[in-house]
């Protein structure tokens, strides 16, 4: 499966605190229907033969949408269940580890806070980027803020594409306009929503404008 710029411009990343009553297959499901374009599973809690089976039961929902399906952190489960890639942030296994056990066919995404971070990256074989907490963001209590100029100067140092995260949703996605990202990673701006599938479409129809603009 491609990772170029169209395939990254509605990136969902998964989240059962906001599950309630369904499933997260099911919550998935309707975020593709509603045109997710990208979709990472992340697990921190799972023990690990429920998140395989559970990784494997949507990689097969995902490819049905041809979509690529990445694992966060987890590159042995990536490998185990023949994910479409991984993602790591800077605190995980560095990036050119990671190439070299998923070989150069895996997607490989990497988080990146500072143009170093990102210039490192690319050159230690990723082939994408996410960047953030371009907002205030409760998912990741942990995610420092990259300002708009880090984030537009990111794009301009580097020749991947680059993915904005953090507290993004359809009321302030507008301001990252111009910033040169392909897309946007998401959480909350999906999965918390009453109703999925409208939500996404109306997030993907505000991402596809911002990018353009």
């Amino acid at each position: 499966m491609n990772c170029d710029k169209k395939n990254l411009l509605l990136y969902a990343v998964t989240d059962r605190f906001w599950l309630g009553c369904e499933s997260l297959y099911s919550q998935v499901e309707k975020a593709l229907e509603g045109g997710v374009t990208f979709l990472q599973l992340r697990e921190k809690e799972l023990e690990e033969s429920i998140f395989q089976k559970e990784a494997i039961e949507i990689k097969e929902l995902c490819k049905r949408f041809q979509v690529p399906f990445i694992i966060n952190d987890n590159v042995n489960i990536a490998i185990a269940m023949e994910a479409d890639g991984v993602h790591v942030g800077q605190r995980d296994m560095e990036a050119v580890n990671v190439r070299k056990i998923i070989g150069p066919d895996k997607i490989l995404g990497v988080s990146a806070q500072t143009v170093e971070q990102a210039v490192l990256a690319e050159k230690q074989g990723a082939d994408y980027l996410g960047v953030g907490a371009v907002f205030p963001t409760g998912s990741k209590a942990d995610a420092d803020d990259v300002s708009y100029e880090t984030l537009k100067a990111i794009c301009q140092a580097v020749s991947i594409p680059v993915v904005a995260i953090g507290g993004i949703s359809k009321d302030n996605i507008m301001e990252l306009t111009g910033s040169g990202i392909c897309g946007v990673a998401v959480i909350s701006a999906i999965f918390a929503q009453p109703d999925i599938k409208k939500a996404t479409a109306k997030l993907k129809e505000l991402t596809k404008k911002m990018v353009i603009e």
